[in-house]
């Protein structure tokens, strides 16, 4: 068990049926009148909204069976998980209204999954250590865990009450800090002794760290969405720093350090790109093209471009930081596809296509310009989404579907023509 350097809080509601108390009749809205659909409005909706149910690809009775099996155990009320399951099968079948534009190439891609013990609890945004373990945030579960992919070995860190991790990264020294999303904190991890230590925000206005990343220096940079705000923190003194985006409701989301030390953010509020001054923190705010552009996540190539996904208008794009071009290319789904996480492996651009069901994962080629894609399996079904992905040492990715509470491991294949 993690020991707390900060006092602990009241322990938060299990997930599960543990949580019926927190369903509004609000939540339940557009569910169809049938067999099950209370025990739906009860179950389901206690830690999501029925639009998750109603937006899904929908699926069979084993499919609904085996994918809410990932979200909440039912075997001990089999009564009870049939009635769920068939209302679920018939008032939701399969359905092909969010169908990706799936685009064939010459790489074959392998999925190797893991669902992870904690049920419900999102498990997301895994990133991989320098021995080969895979670390993920459980957000709902207010957790961290670690994978051994050698023998599938999995062991969940509880967090201090209301931490809700929104992810994980890693220090030059191997442990593993957390973004305390919903208690205004950061955390790390003492991955030899199991304590924690809990630095809180300094400003009361800064409420949600997002996604952090170390640059070389061992100084850690995260992003504070709904704050707007971008923070620096030393570990050796614990000083945390704050600045405020220049754009109102630019909500700055995806993070990465450029060659030079400098941090590049993504604005998921607004059409903006911004460069970190990793000195003064000073903020360059870099104007991209479309006006309702929004960016979830961006990364940079080893040429120093900055690849970004346009979220909002269903596009990838490219930022030259040196002559200040920018391109942008449709992403094979459309407008609707919502593209969000992404990473540059070896010069090739991954990203998947959110607004899909199923979620697509993309590879596109800058020098052909090309596109492919593949659905994203989670088992037998496919639930998403992908909100964070990062390439390990061999050059494979780590994405996860956190609908299903699987972290995964894909491996691409050169050479072989796929459809």
């Amino acid at each position: 068990m993690a020991r707390f350097s900060t006092p602990s809080f009241s322990p938060s509601c299990l997930l599960g049926l543990t949580c019926l108390a927190l369903t509004t009749p609000s939540m339940a809205a557009g569910l169809p009148d049938g067999a099950g659909r209370e025990l739906v409005d009860g179950v389901c909706t206690a830690c999501h909204q029925t639009n998750q149910i109603t937006r899904s690809s929908g699926y069979s009775a084993e499919g609904w069976k085996e994918l809410t099996s990932t979200m909440i155990d039912l075997s001990g009320s089999p009564q009870q998980q049939n009635e769920i399951v068939q209302y679920l099968a018939e008032h939701f079948p399969p359905n092909t209204r969010r169908s990706p534009t799936l685009m064939p190439g010459n790489v074959d891609v392998t999925f190797e999954e893991w669902q992870v013990p904690t049920l419900g609890q999102r498990s997301r945004d895994p990133i991989e250590a320098p021995d080969g373990t895979i670390w993920w945030a459980g957000q709902w579960g207010n957790l961290i865990g670690r994978i051994n992919p050698a023998t599938g070995d999995m062991q969940e860190y509880p967090l201090p009450a209301g931490a809700m991790p929104h992810s994980v990264t890693l220090d030059q020294a191997g442990n593993v800090w957390y973004t305390g999303n919903k208690n205004g904190t950061v955390g790390r991890l003492d991955v030899e002794t199991g304590d924690i230590r809990v630095y809180p925000m300094p400003d009361p206005a800064a409420r949600d760290p997002h996604t952090a990343i170390f640059d070389d220096t061992g100084t850690l940079w995260f992003t504070l969405q709904q704050s707007n705000m971008i923070g620096r923190l030393n570990p050796e003194t614990g000083n945390i720093k704050l600045v405020s985006m220049k754009t109102r409701g630019s909500r700055p989301y995806g993070i990465k350090i450029d060659a030079e030390g400098s941090p590049w953010v993504a604005c998921n509020g607004s059409n903006c790109l911004v460069k970190v001054d990793p000195v003064t923190m000073a903020l360059t705010e870099i104007e991209l093209p479309i006006p309702e552009t929004t960016v979830r996540r961006l990364d940079i190539a080893d040429d120093g471009t900055i690849w970004y996904v346009n979220s909002s208008q269903g596009r990838l794009g490219r930022l030259d930081p040196v002559s200040g071009d920018i391109r942008e290319w449709p992403s094979p789904s459309g407008p609707k596809s919502h593209p969000y996480a992404l990473v540059v492996v070896d010069g090739i651009v991954w990203y998947n296509e959110s607004g899909m069901r199923p979620d697509a994962l993309v590879r596109f080629d800058p020098a052909t310009e090309t596109f492919q894609s593949w659905p994203i399996p989670s088992g037998n079904v496919h639930a998403g989404i992908i909100r964070h992905m990062r390439s390990t040492r061999d050059g494979d990715l780590l994405i996860h579907q956190s609908s299903t509470n699987r972290i995964i491991k894909v491996r691409p294949v050169q050479g072989s023509t796929m459809q």
